[in-house]
Protein backbone atom coordinates (compact mmCIF):
# COMPACT_ATOMS: atom_id res chain seq x y z
CA UNK A 1 0.00 0.00 0.00
CA UNK A 2 1.57 3.35 -1.16
CA UNK A 3 2.11 6.01 1.47
CA UNK A 4 0.05 9.17 1.03
CA UNK A 5 3.56 11.18 0.79
CA UNK A 6 4.54 8.59 -2.35
CA UNK A 7 1.01 9.02 -3.86
CA UNK A 8 1.60 12.83 -3.88
CA UNK A 9 5.07 12.68 -5.29
CA UNK A 10 3.65 10.11 -8.25
CA UNK A 11 1.00 13.13 -8.82
CA UNK A 12 3.24 15.50 -9.34
CA UNK A 13 5.34 13.87 -11.45
CA UNK A 14 3.01 14.60 -14.65
CA UNK A 15 3.37 18.62 -15.78
CA UNK A 16 -0.61 19.37 -15.88
CA UNK A 17 -0.92 18.35 -12.46
CA UNK A 18 1.92 20.77 -11.26
CA UNK A 19 0.54 23.41 -13.51
CA UNK A 20 -2.36 22.59 -11.26
CA UNK A 21 -1.08 22.58 -7.97
CA UNK A 22 0.88 25.97 -8.33
CA UNK A 23 -2.43 27.49 -9.40
CA UNK A 24 -4.07 26.22 -6.37
CA UNK A 25 -1.13 27.20 -4.42
CA UNK A 26 -0.96 30.88 -5.37
CA UNK A 27 -4.70 31.15 -5.00
CA UNK A 28 -4.26 29.93 -1.32
CA UNK A 29 -1.91 32.39 -0.67
CA UNK A 30 -4.09 35.54 -2.23
CA UNK A 31 -6.25 33.73 0.41
CA UNK A 32 -4.56 34.29 3.28
CA UNK A 33 -3.33 37.67 2.21
CA UNK A 34 -7.12 38.45 2.39
CA UNK A 35 -7.19 36.95 5.05
CA UNK A 36 -4.00 39.09 6.90
CA UNK A 37 -5.57 42.15 6.06
CA UNK A 38 -8.87 42.29 6.83
CA UNK A 39 -7.47 41.27 10.33
CA UNK A 40 -5.05 44.10 10.24
CA UNK A 41 -8.24 46.24 9.37
CA UNK A 42 -10.45 44.77 11.96
CA UNK A 43 -7.68 45.87 14.88
CA UNK A 44 -7.86 49.51 13.22
CA UNK A 45 -11.69 49.65 13.14
CA UNK A 46 -12.18 48.86 16.69
CA UNK A 47 -9.71 50.62 18.20
CA UNK A 48 -11.27 53.20 16.80
CA UNK A 49 -14.38 52.49 18.75
CA UNK A 50 -12.61 52.17 21.72
CA UNK A 51 -12.25 47.80 21.99
CA UNK A 52 -9.20 46.31 22.26
CA UNK A 53 -9.10 42.51 20.81
CA UNK A 54 -5.87 40.13 20.55
CA UNK A 55 -4.38 38.97 17.11
CA UNK A 56 -5.85 35.47 17.44
CA UNK A 57 -9.23 37.26 17.59
CA UNK A 58 -8.87 39.44 14.60
CA UNK A 59 -8.62 36.36 12.52
CA UNK A 60 -11.21 34.13 14.43
CA UNK A 61 -13.40 37.19 13.47
CA UNK A 62 -12.50 37.46 10.16
CA UNK A 63 -12.86 33.68 8.96
CA UNK A 64 -16.39 33.77 10.77
CA UNK A 65 -18.09 36.67 8.59
CA UNK A 66 -16.41 35.27 5.40
CA UNK A 67 -17.54 31.82 5.87
CA UNK A 68 -20.96 33.19 6.36
CA UNK A 69 -21.24 31.75 10.08
CA UNK A 70 -21.34 34.80 12.14
CA UNK A 71 -21.52 34.06 15.34
CA UNK A 72 -22.37 37.64 16.24
CA UNK A 73 -20.24 37.58 19.69
CA UNK A 74 -18.07 40.34 18.48
CA UNK A 75 -19.60 43.26 16.10
CA UNK A 76 -18.91 46.59 15.16
CA UNK A 77 -21.02 50.10 16.65
CA UNK A 78 -19.75 52.52 14.01
CA UNK A 79 -22.03 52.66 10.56
CA UNK A 80 -18.20 52.28 9.15
CA UNK A 81 -17.03 49.02 11.16
CA UNK A 82 -20.50 47.76 9.74
CA UNK A 83 -19.60 48.69 6.47
CA UNK A 84 -16.44 47.07 6.86
CA UNK A 85 -18.49 43.98 8.08
CA UNK A 86 -20.05 43.61 4.89
CA UNK A 87 -16.97 44.10 2.48
CA UNK A 88 -15.84 41.36 4.39
CA UNK A 89 -19.07 39.00 3.91
CA UNK A 90 -18.92 39.78 0.25
CA UNK A 91 -15.40 39.28 0.01
CA UNK A 92 -15.70 35.84 1.66
CA UNK A 93 -18.87 34.56 -0.19
CA UNK A 94 -17.02 35.35 -3.26
CA UNK A 95 -13.68 33.71 -2.37
CA UNK A 96 -14.57 30.53 -0.01
CA UNK A 97 -17.84 29.73 -1.19
CA UNK A 98 -17.23 30.30 -5.30
CA UNK A 99 -13.62 30.54 -5.78
CA UNK A 100 -12.32 28.19 -3.39
CA UNK A 101 -14.33 24.71 -4.16
CA UNK A 102 -14.23 25.38 -7.85
CA UNK A 103 -10.65 26.01 -7.93
CA UNK A 104 -9.99 23.28 -5.14
CA UNK A 105 -12.29 20.54 -7.53
CA UNK A 106 -10.83 21.35 -10.67
CA UNK A 107 -7.39 22.39 -9.97
CA UNK A 108 -6.76 19.47 -7.48
CA UNK A 109 -9.59 16.92 -6.54
CA UNK A 110 -10.36 16.08 -10.30
CA UNK A 111 -7.04 15.84 -11.45
CA UNK A 112 -6.14 13.92 -8.08
CA UNK A 113 -9.08 11.46 -8.66
CA UNK A 114 -7.64 11.41 -12.23
CA UNK A 115 -4.90 10.20 -11.44
CA UNK A 116 -6.09 7.02 -9.09
CA UNK A 117 -8.20 6.02 -12.19
CA UNK A 118 -5.04 5.89 -14.41
CA UNK A 119 -2.95 4.24 -11.53
CA UNK A 120 -5.83 1.40 -11.94
CA UNK A 121 -5.34 1.37 -15.62
CA UNK A 122 -1.53 1.25 -15.89
CA UNK A 123 0.46 2.18 -19.13
CA UNK A 124 3.22 0.01 -18.15
CA UNK A 125 3.73 -3.77 -17.02
CA UNK A 126 6.36 -4.40 -14.60
CA UNK A 127 9.85 -4.90 -15.88
CA UNK A 128 9.37 -8.58 -14.62
CA UNK A 129 6.79 -9.51 -16.26
CA UNK A 130 7.39 -12.72 -19.30
CA UNK A 131 5.40 -15.31 -20.54
CA UNK A 132 2.09 -13.72 -20.98
CA UNK A 133 -0.60 -13.09 -23.47
CA UNK A 134 -1.19 -10.01 -24.80
CA UNK A 135 -4.38 -9.16 -26.08
CA UNK A 136 -5.87 -6.01 -28.41
CA UNK A 137 -9.60 -6.16 -27.70
CA UNK A 138 -11.92 -7.34 -25.10
CA UNK A 139 -14.67 -9.48 -26.86
CA UNK A 140 -16.72 -12.56 -27.04
CA UNK A 141 -13.46 -14.44 -28.34
CA UNK A 142 -11.01 -12.26 -25.73
CA UNK A 143 -13.59 -13.40 -23.07
CA UNK A 144 -13.85 -17.02 -23.47
CA UNK A 145 -9.84 -17.39 -23.85
CA UNK A 146 -9.45 -15.21 -20.83
CA UNK A 147 -11.21 -17.71 -18.94
CA UNK A 148 -9.14 -20.84 -20.34
CA UNK A 149 -6.20 -18.48 -19.82
CA UNK A 150 -7.15 -18.17 -16.20
CA UNK A 151 -7.10 -21.73 -15.94
CA UNK A 152 -4.01 -22.77 -17.00
CA UNK A 153 -2.35 -20.31 -15.21
CA UNK A 154 -1.67 -17.97 -17.91
CA UNK A 155 -0.86 -14.11 -17.20
CA UNK A 156 -2.43 -12.02 -19.58
CA UNK A 157 -3.45 -8.08 -20.23
CA UNK A 158 -6.32 -6.36 -22.43
CA UNK A 159 -4.81 -3.60 -24.47
CA UNK A 160 -7.22 -0.53 -24.05
CA UNK A 161 -7.57 2.51 -25.78
CA UNK A 162 -9.58 4.43 -23.21
CA UNK A 163 -9.31 5.02 -19.19
CA UNK A 164 -13.47 4.18 -18.86
CA UNK A 165 -12.73 1.24 -20.69
CA UNK A 166 -10.32 0.51 -19.09
CA UNK A 167 -11.79 0.81 -15.44
CA UNK A 168 -15.13 -1.08 -16.56
CA UNK A 169 -13.04 -3.73 -17.37
CA UNK A 170 -10.98 -3.77 -14.07
CA UNK A 171 -14.67 -4.09 -12.32
CA UNK A 172 -14.63 -7.37 -14.02
CA UNK A 173 -11.30 -8.59 -13.02
CA UNK A 174 -10.08 -8.26 -16.03
CA UNK A 175 -6.56 -7.33 -16.74
CA UNK A 176 -5.75 -4.22 -18.73
CA UNK A 177 -2.82 -2.14 -20.34
CA UNK A 178 -3.72 1.20 -21.31
CA UNK A 179 -2.34 2.13 -24.84
CA UNK A 180 -2.77 3.08 -28.53
CA UNK A 181 -2.99 -0.28 -30.56
CA UNK A 182 -0.62 1.55 -33.67
CA UNK A 183 2.38 2.74 -31.62
CA UNK A 184 4.68 0.56 -30.55
CA UNK A 185 5.54 2.34 -27.37
CA UNK A 186 2.24 0.49 -26.48
CA UNK A 187 4.04 -2.97 -27.14
CA UNK A 188 7.31 -2.10 -25.69
CA UNK A 189 5.78 -1.08 -22.40
CA UNK A 190 3.40 -4.42 -22.65
CA UNK A 191 6.96 -6.51 -22.41
CA UNK A 192 6.39 -7.49 -25.67
CA UNK A 193 9.96 -9.07 -25.55
CA UNK A 194 9.11 -11.18 -23.30
CA UNK A 195 5.53 -12.49 -24.28
CA UNK A 196 4.66 -15.86 -25.50
CA UNK A 197 1.54 -14.68 -27.62
CA UNK A 198 0.14 -11.43 -29.06
CA UNK A 199 -3.55 -12.42 -30.23
CA UNK A 200 -5.12 -9.60 -32.20
CA UNK A 201 -9.15 -10.04 -32.68
CA UNK A 202 -9.88 -6.80 -34.27
CA UNK A 203 -10.77 -5.85 -37.40
CA UNK A 204 -8.41 -7.15 -40.63
CA UNK A 205 -7.24 -3.51 -41.46
CA UNK A 206 -6.22 -2.78 -37.60
CA UNK A 207 -5.00 -6.65 -37.09
CA UNK A 208 -2.60 -5.86 -40.18
CA UNK A 209 -1.33 -2.57 -38.58
CA UNK A 210 -0.61 -4.63 -35.07
CA UNK A 211 1.23 -7.39 -36.45
CA UNK A 212 2.99 -5.28 -38.84
CA UNK A 213 3.95 -3.13 -35.41
CA UNK A 214 4.62 -5.98 -33.09
CA UNK A 215 6.94 -7.93 -36.08
CA UNK A 216 9.14 -4.15 -36.22
CA UNK A 217 9.74 -4.86 -32.23
CA UNK A 218 9.60 -8.80 -31.71
CA UNK A 219 10.47 -11.13 -34.64
CA UNK A 220 9.99 -14.42 -32.76
CA UNK A 221 6.48 -13.74 -30.83
CA UNK A 222 4.18 -15.47 -32.43
CA UNK A 223 1.05 -13.66 -33.77
CA UNK A 224 -2.58 -14.82 -34.47
CA UNK A 225 -4.86 -12.93 -36.12
CA UNK A 226 -9.08 -13.78 -36.83
CA UNK A 227 -9.86 -12.73 -40.49
CA UNK A 228 -13.45 -11.65 -41.85
CA UNK A 229 -11.93 -11.91 -45.37
CA UNK A 230 -10.25 -14.41 -47.40
CA UNK A 231 -8.81 -11.88 -49.62
CA UNK A 232 -6.88 -10.62 -45.97
CA UNK A 233 -5.43 -14.08 -45.28
CA UNK A 234 -1.89 -13.21 -47.29
CA UNK A 235 -1.90 -9.52 -46.30
CA UNK A 236 -1.62 -10.53 -42.79
CA UNK A 237 0.63 -13.44 -43.23
CA UNK A 238 2.60 -10.63 -44.75
CA UNK A 239 2.41 -8.61 -41.90
CA UNK A 240 3.69 -10.67 -39.90
CA UNK A 241 1.02 -13.02 -38.45
CA UNK A 242 2.03 -16.96 -37.68
CA UNK A 243 -1.33 -17.70 -37.77
CA UNK A 244 -4.35 -16.72 -39.20
CA UNK A 245 -8.22 -17.78 -38.46
CA UNK A 246 -11.21 -17.31 -40.40
CA UNK A 247 -13.64 -18.37 -37.70
CA UNK A 248 -16.57 -17.79 -40.00
CA UNK A 249 -15.69 -20.46 -42.57
CA UNK A 250 -14.41 -22.69 -39.79
CA UNK A 251 -17.60 -22.49 -37.91
CA UNK A 252 -19.54 -23.24 -41.19
CA UNK A 253 -17.33 -26.89 -41.30
CA UNK A 254 -18.21 -27.72 -37.82
CA UNK A 255 -21.58 -26.94 -38.37
CA UNK A 256 -22.14 -28.71 -41.60
CA UNK A 257 -20.44 -31.49 -39.95
CA UNK A 258 -22.57 -32.09 -37.13
CA UNK A 259 -25.89 -32.08 -39.81
CA UNK A 260 -27.91 -35.51 -40.13
CA UNK A 261 -27.27 -36.49 -44.01
CA UNK A 262 -29.04 -39.91 -43.48
CA UNK A 263 -25.85 -41.55 -44.29
CA UNK A 264 -24.85 -42.81 -40.59
CA UNK A 265 -20.96 -42.01 -41.40
CA UNK A 266 -18.75 -41.24 -38.56
CA UNK A 267 -17.58 -37.78 -39.26
CA UNK A 268 -14.12 -36.44 -38.07
CA UNK A 269 -14.33 -33.94 -35.26
CA UNK A 270 -10.81 -33.94 -34.23
CA UNK A 271 -7.72 -35.55 -34.25
CA UNK A 272 -4.52 -35.91 -32.05
CA UNK A 273 -2.09 -37.62 -34.62
CA UNK A 274 -2.96 -41.17 -35.17
CA UNK A 275 -6.16 -40.83 -33.10
CA UNK A 276 -9.39 -39.55 -34.39
CA UNK A 277 -12.47 -38.81 -32.84
CA UNK A 278 -15.33 -38.74 -35.04
CA UNK A 279 -19.79 -38.34 -34.35
CA UNK A 280 -21.80 -40.68 -36.44
CA UNK A 281 -25.45 -39.92 -36.57
CA UNK A 282 -27.40 -43.37 -35.94
CA UNK A 283 -30.58 -42.81 -37.62
CA UNK A 284 -31.85 -45.79 -39.85
CA UNK A 285 -29.12 -47.55 -38.87
CA UNK A 286 -29.02 -51.60 -37.51
CA UNK A 287 -27.39 -50.08 -34.19
CA UNK A 288 -30.67 -48.41 -33.10
CA UNK A 289 -31.87 -50.52 -30.18
CA UNK A 290 -29.07 -51.73 -29.13
CA UNK A 291 -26.77 -51.18 -25.87
CA UNK A 292 -23.34 -50.28 -26.42
CA UNK A 293 -22.10 -53.89 -25.11
CA UNK A 294 -24.49 -55.59 -27.36
CA UNK A 295 -22.62 -53.38 -30.31
CA UNK A 296 -19.37 -54.90 -29.66
CA UNK A 297 -18.25 -52.14 -31.86
CA UNK A 298 -14.74 -52.10 -29.64
CA UNK A 299 -14.69 -56.20 -30.61
CA UNK A 300 -15.87 -56.22 -33.87
CA UNK A 301 -14.22 -53.03 -35.49
CA UNK A 302 -11.73 -51.57 -32.98
CA UNK A 303 -13.52 -48.39 -32.52
CA UNK A 304 -14.32 -47.65 -29.01
CA UNK A 305 -17.45 -45.31 -28.32
CA UNK A 306 -16.22 -42.67 -25.75
CA UNK A 307 -19.63 -40.90 -25.05
CA UNK A 308 -22.85 -40.11 -26.41
CA UNK A 309 -25.19 -36.98 -27.45
CA UNK A 310 -28.94 -37.25 -26.75
CA UNK A 311 -30.87 -34.17 -27.30
CA UNK A 312 -27.24 -31.46 -27.49
CA UNK A 313 -26.78 -33.21 -23.95
CA UNK A 314 -23.44 -35.28 -23.88
CA UNK A 315 -22.72 -38.47 -21.53
CA UNK A 316 -19.96 -40.67 -20.81
CA UNK A 317 -20.03 -44.24 -21.96
CA UNK A 318 -22.02 -46.30 -20.04
CA UNK A 319 -22.30 -50.38 -21.79
CA UNK A 320 -25.92 -50.27 -20.66
CA UNK A 321 -26.58 -46.98 -22.45
CA UNK A 322 -29.48 -47.83 -24.86
CA UNK A 323 -28.59 -46.19 -28.52
CA UNK A 324 -32.29 -44.04 -30.13
CA UNK A 325 -33.14 -42.61 -33.31
CA UNK A 326 -31.39 -39.32 -31.74
CA UNK A 327 -28.36 -40.73 -30.56
CA UNK A 328 -25.21 -39.45 -32.06
CA UNK A 329 -22.14 -41.91 -30.94
CA UNK A 330 -18.81 -40.25 -30.27
CA UNK A 331 -16.36 -42.80 -31.21
CA UNK A 332 -12.69 -42.97 -30.87
CA UNK A 333 -9.66 -44.90 -33.44
CA UNK A 334 -7.68 -45.03 -36.06
CA UNK A 335 -7.76 -43.67 -39.76
CA UNK A 336 -8.74 -48.00 -40.47
CA UNK A 337 -10.92 -48.63 -37.45
CA UNK A 338 -13.07 -45.55 -38.39
CA UNK A 339 -12.99 -45.92 -41.65
CA UNK A 340 -14.07 -49.72 -41.14
CA UNK A 341 -16.77 -48.34 -39.14
CA UNK A 342 -17.90 -46.54 -41.95
CA UNK A 343 -18.00 -49.51 -44.45
CA UNK A 344 -20.38 -51.25 -42.22
CA UNK A 345 -23.10 -48.95 -41.39
CA UNK A 346 -22.79 -46.11 -44.32
CA UNK A 347 -26.25 -45.59 -45.26
CA UNK A 348 -27.39 -44.57 -48.80
CA UNK A 349 -29.04 -40.69 -48.51
CA UNK A 350 -32.94 -40.86 -48.19
CA UNK A 351 -33.78 -37.41 -47.57
CA UNK A 352 -35.27 -35.69 -50.76
CA UNK A 353 -35.90 -32.67 -49.04
CA UNK A 354 -32.75 -30.08 -48.51
CA UNK A 355 -31.04 -29.11 -45.46
CA UNK A 356 -32.43 -25.97 -44.41
CA UNK A 357 -29.71 -22.97 -43.14
CA UNK A 358 -30.98 -20.22 -41.97
CA UNK A 359 -29.09 -16.96 -42.02
CA UNK A 360 -26.55 -16.13 -45.39
CA UNK A 361 -23.84 -13.95 -43.50
CA UNK A 362 -19.84 -15.91 -43.71
CA UNK A 363 -20.91 -18.86 -41.61
CA UNK A 364 -24.11 -19.79 -43.44
CA UNK A 365 -22.46 -19.64 -46.62
CA UNK A 366 -19.33 -21.45 -45.24
CA UNK A 367 -21.93 -24.23 -43.90
CA UNK A 368 -23.67 -24.57 -47.59
CA UNK A 369 -20.16 -24.88 -49.35
CA UNK A 370 -19.19 -27.75 -46.46
CA UNK A 371 -22.48 -29.36 -46.90
CA UNK A 372 -22.24 -29.17 -50.88
CA UNK A 373 -18.77 -31.07 -50.29
CA UNK A 374 -20.64 -34.05 -49.04
CA UNK A 375 -22.95 -34.10 -51.54
CA UNK A 376 -25.75 -32.98 -49.38
CA UNK A 377 -28.45 -30.38 -50.89
CA UNK A 378 -29.31 -26.61 -48.83
CA UNK A 379 -31.27 -24.41 -48.82
CA UNK A 380 -30.28 -20.69 -47.63
CA UNK A 381 -32.88 -18.16 -45.94
CA UNK A 382 -31.62 -14.93 -45.38
CA UNK A 383 -33.86 -11.64 -45.63
CA UNK A 384 -31.05 -9.57 -46.92
CA UNK A 385 -30.98 -9.45 -50.89
CA UNK A 386 -27.25 -7.64 -50.57
CA UNK A 387 -25.55 -11.24 -49.02
CA UNK A 388 -26.91 -13.45 -51.53
CA UNK A 389 -24.61 -15.32 -53.41
CA UNK A 390 -25.90 -17.55 -55.20
CA UNK A 391 -30.09 -17.19 -55.84
CA UNK A 392 -30.19 -21.02 -56.70
CA UNK A 393 -29.51 -22.35 -53.38
CA UNK A 394 -30.85 -19.00 -51.13
CA UNK A 395 -35.18 -17.87 -50.48
CA UNK A 396 -34.91 -14.12 -49.74
CA UNK A 397 -37.44 -13.60 -46.85
CA UNK A 398 -37.44 -13.93 -43.04
CA UNK A 399 -36.93 -16.53 -41.42
CA UNK A 400 -39.79 -16.17 -38.68
CA UNK A 401 -42.30 -16.02 -41.73
CA UNK A 402 -43.87 -19.70 -42.07
CA UNK A 403 -44.33 -19.55 -46.16
CA UNK A 404 -40.68 -18.52 -46.26
CA UNK A 405 -39.83 -21.54 -44.23
CA UNK A 406 -42.58 -24.06 -46.16
CA UNK A 407 -40.90 -22.77 -49.86
CA UNK A 408 -37.19 -24.09 -48.08
CA UNK A 409 -38.62 -27.62 -47.42
CA UNK A 410 -38.87 -27.38 -43.33
CA UNK A 411 -41.88 -29.91 -43.35
CA UNK A 412 -39.79 -32.69 -44.87
CA UNK A 413 -35.98 -31.10 -44.40
CA UNK A 414 -33.89 -33.79 -42.06
CA UNK A 415 -32.17 -30.89 -40.38
CA UNK A 416 -32.26 -27.27 -39.88
CA UNK A 417 -29.14 -25.08 -38.66
CA UNK A 418 -29.26 -21.41 -37.70
CA UNK A 419 -26.23 -19.36 -38.23
CA UNK A 420 -27.49 -15.57 -37.28
CA UNK A 421 -24.91 -13.64 -35.42
CA UNK A 422 -28.04 -12.47 -32.55
CA UNK A 423 -28.28 -15.01 -29.87
CA UNK A 424 -31.72 -14.11 -29.28
CA UNK A 425 -32.84 -14.50 -32.71
CA UNK A 426 -31.38 -17.80 -32.76
CA UNK A 427 -33.11 -18.55 -29.71
CA UNK A 428 -36.47 -17.46 -31.29
CA UNK A 429 -35.96 -19.33 -34.35
CA UNK A 430 -34.84 -22.84 -32.39
CA UNK A 431 -37.59 -22.56 -30.27
CA UNK A 432 -40.16 -22.06 -33.59
CA UNK A 433 -38.70 -24.69 -35.60
CA UNK A 434 -39.18 -26.98 -32.29
CA UNK A 435 -42.41 -26.18 -32.27
CA UNK A 436 -42.86 -27.09 -36.11
CA UNK A 437 -41.24 -30.11 -36.47
CA UNK A 438 -40.61 -31.78 -33.03
CA UNK A 439 -38.57 -34.56 -34.75
CA UNK A 440 -36.07 -31.91 -36.86
CA UNK A 441 -32.44 -32.17 -36.08
CA UNK A 442 -31.65 -28.34 -34.93
CA UNK A 443 -28.21 -27.01 -35.00
CA UNK A 444 -27.34 -23.85 -33.86
CA UNK A 445 -24.62 -21.56 -33.49
CA UNK A 446 -24.33 -19.11 -30.56
CA UNK A 447 -21.85 -15.81 -30.52
CA UNK A 448 -21.32 -15.74 -26.30
CA UNK A 449 -20.79 -18.52 -24.10
CA UNK A 450 -23.10 -17.31 -21.80
CA UNK A 451 -25.84 -18.31 -24.47
CA UNK A 452 -25.31 -22.10 -24.23
CA UNK A 453 -27.83 -23.24 -21.80
CA UNK A 454 -30.53 -20.93 -22.91
CA UNK A 455 -30.45 -22.24 -27.00
CA UNK A 456 -30.22 -26.23 -25.08
CA UNK A 457 -33.21 -24.92 -23.15
CA UNK A 458 -34.87 -23.74 -26.52
CA UNK A 459 -34.82 -26.83 -28.03
CA UNK A 460 -31.40 -27.15 -29.69
CA UNK A 461 -29.89 -30.70 -30.30
CA UNK A 462 -26.39 -29.28 -31.02
CA UNK A 463 -24.84 -25.70 -29.96
CA UNK A 464 -21.68 -23.95 -31.42
CA UNK A 465 -20.27 -20.73 -29.59
CA UNK A 466 -18.05 -18.49 -31.69
CA UNK A 467 -16.65 -17.41 -28.59
CA UNK A 468 -15.58 -21.07 -27.45
CA UNK A 469 -14.60 -22.34 -31.14
CA UNK A 470 -12.16 -19.25 -31.19
CA UNK A 471 -10.52 -19.36 -28.06
CA UNK A 472 -9.80 -22.71 -28.39
CA UNK A 473 -8.58 -22.27 -31.33
CA UNK A 474 -5.64 -19.84 -30.20
CA UNK A 475 -5.16 -21.84 -27.07
CA UNK A 476 -4.50 -24.85 -29.17
CA UNK A 477 -2.08 -22.79 -31.11
CA UNK A 478 -0.63 -21.52 -27.63
CA UNK A 479 -0.40 -24.72 -25.97
CA UNK A 480 0.98 -26.67 -29.15
CA UNK A 481 -2.49 -29.03 -29.91
CA UNK A 482 -2.83 -30.16 -26.20
CA UNK A 483 -6.11 -29.24 -25.90
CA UNK A 484 -8.67 -29.74 -28.46
CA UNK A 485 -12.54 -29.16 -28.45
CA UNK A 486 -14.48 -31.38 -29.57
CA UNK A 487 -18.05 -30.53 -29.49
CA UNK A 488 -19.09 -27.12 -27.38
CA UNK A 489 -17.81 -28.11 -23.74
CA UNK A 490 -16.05 -31.39 -24.56
CA UNK A 491 -12.83 -31.32 -24.77
CA UNK A 492 -9.64 -33.72 -25.14
CA UNK A 493 -6.52 -32.95 -23.52
CA UNK A 494 -3.23 -34.32 -23.32
CA UNK A 495 -1.37 -34.34 -20.41
CA UNK A 496 1.85 -36.23 -19.16
CA UNK A 497 1.02 -39.05 -16.52
CA UNK A 498 0.55 -37.49 -13.44
CA UNK A 499 3.46 -38.25 -10.66
CA UNK A 500 0.83 -40.33 -8.60
CA UNK A 501 -0.18 -42.56 -11.29
CA UNK A 502 2.69 -43.79 -12.31
CA UNK A 503 3.44 -47.50 -12.70
CA UNK A 504 -0.38 -48.09 -11.82
CA UNK A 505 -2.67 -49.75 -14.68
CA UNK A 506 -5.43 -47.53 -16.74
CA UNK A 507 -7.92 -49.12 -13.99
CA UNK A 508 -6.19 -48.81 -10.96
CA UNK A 509 -5.64 -45.59 -12.27
CA UNK A 510 -9.60 -44.78 -11.27
CA UNK A 511 -9.25 -41.60 -13.71
CA UNK A 512 -12.81 -42.06 -15.12
CA UNK A 513 -14.66 -42.54 -11.86
CA UNK A 514 -12.27 -39.93 -9.78
CA UNK A 515 -12.66 -37.30 -12.32
CA UNK A 516 -14.99 -38.31 -15.25
CA UNK A 517 -12.38 -37.98 -18.19
CA UNK A 518 -11.88 -41.29 -20.26
CA UNK A 519 -8.26 -42.20 -21.51
CA UNK A 520 -8.77 -43.25 -25.05
CA UNK A 521 -4.92 -43.01 -26.19
CA UNK A 522 -1.74 -43.53 -24.07
CA UNK A 523 1.48 -41.92 -26.33
CA UNK A 524 4.99 -43.85 -25.41
CA UNK A 525 8.01 -43.74 -26.91
CA UNK A 526 7.15 -42.21 -29.92
CA UNK A 527 4.20 -44.90 -30.42
CA UNK A 528 0.57 -44.01 -30.13
CA UNK A 529 -1.94 -46.93 -28.40
CA UNK A 530 -5.53 -46.21 -29.22
CA UNK A 531 -8.23 -47.34 -26.92
CA UNK A 532 -5.66 -48.95 -24.35
CA UNK A 533 -6.87 -51.85 -22.30
CA UNK A 534 -7.88 -51.04 -18.81
CA UNK A 535 -4.45 -53.49 -17.75
CA UNK A 536 -1.78 -51.02 -19.62
CA UNK A 537 0.88 -49.47 -16.95
CA UNK A 538 1.05 -45.69 -17.29
CA UNK A 539 4.96 -45.22 -17.58
CA UNK A 540 6.62 -42.17 -16.76
CA UNK A 541 7.56 -41.04 -19.97
CA UNK A 542 4.24 -41.67 -21.35
CA UNK A 543 1.20 -39.00 -22.46
CA UNK A 544 -2.34 -39.67 -21.90
CA UNK A 545 -4.98 -38.23 -24.03
CA UNK A 546 -8.31 -37.88 -22.12
CA UNK A 547 -11.89 -36.90 -23.52
CA UNK A 548 -14.20 -35.51 -21.05
CA UNK A 549 -16.41 -32.21 -20.58
CA UNK A 550 -15.36 -28.81 -19.03
CA UNK A 551 -16.57 -29.92 -15.70
CA UNK A 552 -14.87 -33.37 -15.93
CA UNK A 553 -11.30 -31.90 -17.27
CA UNK A 554 -11.39 -29.29 -13.87
CA UNK A 555 -12.23 -31.73 -11.54
CA UNK A 556 -9.11 -33.65 -13.30
CA UNK A 557 -6.77 -30.58 -12.91
CA UNK A 558 -8.17 -30.30 -9.52
CA UNK A 559 -7.09 -33.29 -8.63
CA UNK A 560 -3.58 -33.28 -10.55
CA UNK A 561 -2.87 -29.59 -10.34
CA UNK A 562 1.05 -29.90 -11.07
CA UNK A 563 -0.11 -31.37 -14.57
CA UNK A 564 -1.33 -28.05 -15.03
CA UNK A 565 1.28 -26.38 -17.44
Amino acid sequence: MKTLATQVALFLQNRPERRNFKLLLKFLIVLFGLVLIFSILFHVLMQLEGKKHSFVTGIYWTLTVMSTLGFGDITFESDFGKLFSIIVLLSGMVFLLVLFPFTFINFFYSPWMKAQEQAKVPKELPESTKGHVLLTRFGAVSEALIKKLNRYNYNYAVIVSTIPEGLELREKGIKVLLGDLGDPETYRKGRVENAILVATTESDVLNTNVAFTVRGINKEVPIIATCNVGASLDILSLAGCNNVLQLGEDMGKVLSRRANGGDANAHVIGRFGELIIAEASVTGCSLVGKTLRETQLRQNIGVSVVGVWERGKFMSAHPDNKINESTVLVLAGSPRQIDAYNKTYQLKYNHSAPIIILGGGRVGRSTGRALAARNLDFRIVEKDPARVKNMTKTIVGDAADFDILKEAGIMDSPCVIITTHDDDVNVYLTIYCRSLRPDIQIITRTTLERNLASIHRAGADFVLSYASMGANAILNILRRNDVLMVAEGLDLIRVKVPESLIGKSIAESEIRKETGCTVIAVKSAGEMMINPEPEMELSEDAEIILIGTVESENEFFKIYPSEER
